[in-house]
């Protein structure tokens, strides 16, 4: 018997209990089926979040005065702008860079007055792809700004109610420039914007940034953040040590990654990938156990059988193959049973998804570390989780299957075909 018989036998062997391999099969299916789910709705939703995150604060990769995270001020600034925002746009997987003027700011209105934070951004070189706010659906009344010099203000729309300021109301903004002292500024509100996230909605505005330059004094190359914007928020750490080499001997900066300028986003992402990491390794724990029933007990039938092959000249070593081969036939069938039933509903909630905005009818959004996760659920897989699942599964089939194998190899002939 020659060794080109072995896939055959083997799987032969599988179909001897039809129910039983057909039972192990959808076991195996249905567990990738959970963890291919589970992973496409993981790497989508936290993609798209980090994402927004990203076009809510700083970009993917954040630059700023080493000073700035700890203790805000205005005072702390990234001067010589060009040749940072120049060495930041030649990394290749950078997509955009823009400068911004951020910081804390007082509003005061006739009725109210109230403290917030600001962005004060250049409306020419930004859109909704750096700065979600400028996305049509977030101006809910008023209009955007057009020209960098504009004497208008936008707020937050729950902000805006705090103050009782209506579309046109003068307002009076307080700041310390960089010199420490109080500065003020007179501005009408041009619009109000909604973010989702109930937090920024109440303490969010947009001002144009020469003129709150003018304001502050700061220089036409002076700014508090640069944010870079890439094509794979995965690349963000390689992208900002990239960045930081660069500009190693030429300017006082620092490079921040997302996941070190958003702590909390980072840290809530990360618990909730350990959880689903977790329940995936308990299907498979539960799917192994499954598979090691299936092979061993199919094993214990025919150890008669075993002992007759190795008494005509079976060696132990291709027994033992025999037995693996099955196993990764199961692993193999069972993936493709795992693919033709993932296929229609991946598909389906990777195009219209899951709508759960009546679950949060009384709350209205859900936002995690002030970024508000989309009302409408879908799945995306990363190819390398693909990957990574499919080795898992092989490999968990293949590590079912070891003992099994080894006590195929290791039956003694004599007893075994004495065995009734």
């Amino acid at each position: 018997m020659n060794n080109q018989n072995i896939p055959a036998i083997a799987w032969r062997n599988l179909w001897r209990n039809r129910r039983r391999t057909v039972l192990t099969l959808i076991s195996i299916s249905f567990g990738v089926f959970l963890a291919i789910m589970f992973t496409a709705m993981q790497d989508r939703n936290w993609s798209d979040m980090i994402d927004l995150a990203a076009r809510l604060g700083g970009g993917h990769v954040t630059m700023q005065h080493p000073d700035y995270r700890d203790t805000p001020s205005l005072k702390k600034t990234v001067r010589q702008t060009d040749g940072v925002l120049s060495a930041a746009a030649s990394e290749p997987s950078v997509e955009k860079v823009t400068a911004r003027i951020t910081g804390p700011i007082m509003l005061n209105t006739s009725a109210e007055s109230f403290g917030a934070s600001f962005i004060a951004f250049d409306p020419k070189s930004e859109d909704e792809t750096t700065l979600s706010l400028l996305s049509p659906d977030a101006l809910i009344s008023g209009r955007m700004f057009t020209e960098p010099d504009e004497a208008g203000i936008i707020l937050g729309a729950k902000l805006a109610e705090n103050l009782d300021a209506e579309i046109g109301n003068k307002i009076v903004y307080t700041l310390t420039d960089k010199h420490g002292d109080i500065v003020s500024g007179l501005a009408r509100l041009s619009g109000t914007i909604k973010t989702g996230a109930p937090n920024l909605d109440a303490s969010l505005s947009l001002l144009p940034i020469a003129s709150v330059r003018d304001i502050i004094d700061y220089e036409s190359d002076e700014v508090t953040q640069i944010a870079v914007f890439v094509d794979d928020q995965r690349n963000s750490g390689e992208i900002a040590d990239n960045i930081k080499n660069k500009l190693a001997n030429t300017a006082e900066v620092s490079v921040m990654p997302w996941n070190l300028n958003q702590p909390d986003l980072a840290g809530f992402i990360a618990l909730k990938v350990g959880g689903t990491r977790f329940i995936a390794a308990f299907i498979g724990l539960l799917v192994a156990a499954g598979i090691f029933n299936t092979i061993f007990v199919g094993v214990m039938e025919r150890l008669r059988e075993f002992g007759i092959l190795l008494a005509i000249g079976f060696s132990p070593l291709r027994l033992f193959g025999l037995v693996m081969m099955e196993s990764l036939w199961l692993a193999l069938v069972g993936l493709i049973g795992a693919a033709l039933i993932t296929s229609g509903p991946y598909f389906y909630l990777e195009s219209v998804g899951i709508d759960i905005s009546q679950l949060l009818a009384e709350q209205g959004t859900l936002d995690v570390a002030g970024v508000a996760m989309s009302t409408v659920l879908k799945v995306g897989i990363f190819s390398e989780s693909v990957f990574y699942i499919t080795m898992a599964a092989i490999v968990a089939t293949l590590m079912a299957g070891l003992y099994p194998a080894w006590r195929a190899g290791t039956v003694e002939p004599v007893n075994a075909i004495k065995m009734e």
